[in-house]
């Protein structure tokens, strides 16, 4: 048969585009891949990895194919957009910079695109979520209490109200009334 479709690679990478593509290094605060119908993920990213400066930068590639370069083109700007990584900077804003420029686009990139166009350093970096910032101060407050030295304000002297237990053991659970009774029991 002949050839039939076309697919775009790119690799994820921890490196800065704005600091000459320097690897980054720490922990992976949060991460989710993109996935659907022609995207496909060769990695095994996960929150909570810890990314060391002593290897290869490679996070992960993400391969999107389709009927054309156009589909194929507009899948990998779809799952580049999904990616949510946090803890690390990576690389997905100047591939998206790179994906979206009339050369690229057009099919008429060589090896001096990246030189010729300086304007895929001007990336659209995601602000950090709020979100992370309050769970991260309530694990904080929960965990070290208020006393500790991100406290904001006087120190409470609220009582805390502790709810009564009723003396003695507690009632039976279905395990216990099946064990003690039996299957007739139910």
């Amino acid at each position: 048969p002949p050839p039939y479709g076309c697919a775009i690679q790119c690799r994820v990478t921890s490196e800065d585009p704005e600091l000459n593509f320097q690897p980054d290094a720490g922990r992976i605060e949060a991460y989710t891949a993109p996935g659907g119908p022609g995207i496909r993920i060769d990695g095994h990213l996960a929150s909570g990895n810890l990314i060391s400066p002593h290897y290869d930068s490679m996070l992960t590639k993400v391969i999107a194919k389709g009927p054309n370069f156009r589909a194929a083109l507009t899948k990998m700007d779809r799952g580049l957009q999904e990616f949510y990584v946090r803890g690390i900077t990576t690389n997905i804003p100047f591939l998206l910079n790179v994906l979206r420029h009339p050369e690229f686009t057009n099919g008429v990139t060589d090896t001096s695109f990246i030189e010729r166009n300086p304007e895929l350093f001007n990336l659209n970096r995601h602000a950090p979520l709020r979100g992370n910032k309050l769970l991260r101060y309530l694990a904080e407050q929960v965990v070290n209490g208020p006393d500790h030295p991100g406290l904001l304000g006087p120190r409470s002297n609220a009582v805390p109200i502790v709810p009564e237990c009723p003396a003695g053991a507690p009632p039976a659970g279905w395990a216990q009334i099946y064990r003690d009774e039996g299957p007739e029991a139910w």
